[in-house]
């Protein structure tokens, strides 16, 4: 795999990363997984960095939405984010909810002040269209220390029809303490410090003020529509930004190339576009295989490794012969910067001889392996 070192420019306010959007892909840029995809229960399934929760009686699916050339200089995006409603749930019980939400290290927020009498306000700016004109909201949860949660109200005010809106995240809102006093605080490392979320159907239970900090787990309000009604609604997001301050600015124009690099320090897709080998290393045996592969960039931690597997999805050439098998394996000695795995007799390799260097390709239209790293 090629690997390119990409650095991010300095930004005032932006903190750990460099970047002015504390956000990562909120331009809908980076969609390694695929461009649809049904949601689940607390999963990654399409844009990078956005994670697609449901768990009512209904059904969403996640798309990636190419706009039009008068919406792209409307919004300053070239992609969307598009949730469908595609199965109906009209009674949402107290424990349901439908809500995409992007997760935020740590050690990448210390510039903001939380935990002190100096936190900082944050500003989120985003454009939405949506089926219905309505009342949806946003929320933001501090975790570390104590976990604090904010919903905050606002209005699609026209049917299919892009509006930018700009909220203003105070520290102080609602409560003078929560966010400015100790527990208000963030852990200094890569674990997930802040979520943010845009809320399409919420029960009872998740229910709060508009705009007021509390330690319960109010994520939303009464007034927010349920996006589960009818199959005739969607929901369209894109330019979303993050920002220190109480002032909206124009949306940080992230390079593709380096979206893509930050996006893989969560996530790192190899698929067989282009039948590259993906891994040198030696015959443990003459059944077994043990590769090695740098990973650039580093990722936030060990990662996972996500197989599409199928029986002869990878070659093995070795001294001038192959052997196609069935799977990989991760090794526990992998590290965020250095990956190794292994394959065996169970995953259908066979035949070679022990010592011998060898080096792995993809050899199915439909194989690839990820590694994962999500908050």
């Amino acid at each position: 795999m090629s690997q390119t070192k990409v650095e991010a420019p300095f930004v005032e306010g932006g903190g750990g990363t460099g970047f002015k959007n504390l956000l990562i892909n909120g331009d809908m840029q980076i969609w390694q997984r695929g461009t649809a995809a049904a949601a689940s229960s607390g999963a990654y399934v399409t844009v990078d960095r956005w994670k697609l929760l449901e768990n009512s009686d209904g059904a969403i699916t996640s798309e990636q939405s190419e706009l039009s050339t008068a919406d792209k200089a409307t919004t300053g995006c070239r992609n969307a984010l598009l949730i469908k409603c595609t199965s109906t749930d009209t009674s949402i019980s107290s424990t349901q909810y439908c809500y995409t939400s992007q997760a935020l290290e740590g050690q990448f927020l210390s510039h903001l002040g939380w935990g002190t009498t100096s936190a900082k306000t944050l500003t989120l700016s985003f454009w939405v269209k949506a089926y219905v004109a309505a009342t949806y909201t946003i929320f933001i949860k501090k975790y570390d220390n104590t976990d604090y949660y904010i919903p905050i109200e606002y209005t699609v005010n026209s049917s299919n029809t892009w509006e930018k809106k700009t909220i203003i995240i105070s520290p102080t809102s609602g409560s003078t303490s929560l966010i400015t006093g100790a527990n208000g605080a963030f852990d200094q490392d890569n674990g997930v410090a802040l979520l943010l979320g845009f809320g399409l159907t919420w029960g009872s239970s998740y229910h709060g003020t508009s705009g007021t900090w509390s330690s319960s787990t109010h994520f939303s309000t009464s007034n927010q529509t349920n996006f589960l009604s009818s199959t005739d609604n969607t929901f369209y997001l894109t330019g979303v930004q993050l920002e220190v301050g109480d002032q909206a600015t124009d949306l940080e124009q992230v390079p593709f190339d380096v979206q893509l690099h930050r996006c893989k320090r969560y996530y790192q897709l190899i698929s067989n576009t282009d039948g590259d080998a993906f891994g040198n290393g030696a015959h443990y045996g003459a059944n077994s295989i043990y590769m090695s592969e740098a990973v650039s960039p580093e990722m936030r931690t060990t990662p996972t490794l996500d197989v599409s597997g199928g029986t002869n999805y990878f070659r093995r050439y070795s001294a001038g012969n192959y052997d196609d098998f069935n799977g990989i394996n991760l090794d526990g000695s992998s590290g965020p910067q250095f990956i190794e795995f292994f394959a065996s007799s169970g995953d259908g390799h066979t035949g070679g001889t022990q010592g011998h260097a060898c080096f792995l390709r993809l050899n199915n239209a439909s194989a690839s392996f990820a590694y994962t790293a999500e908050l």
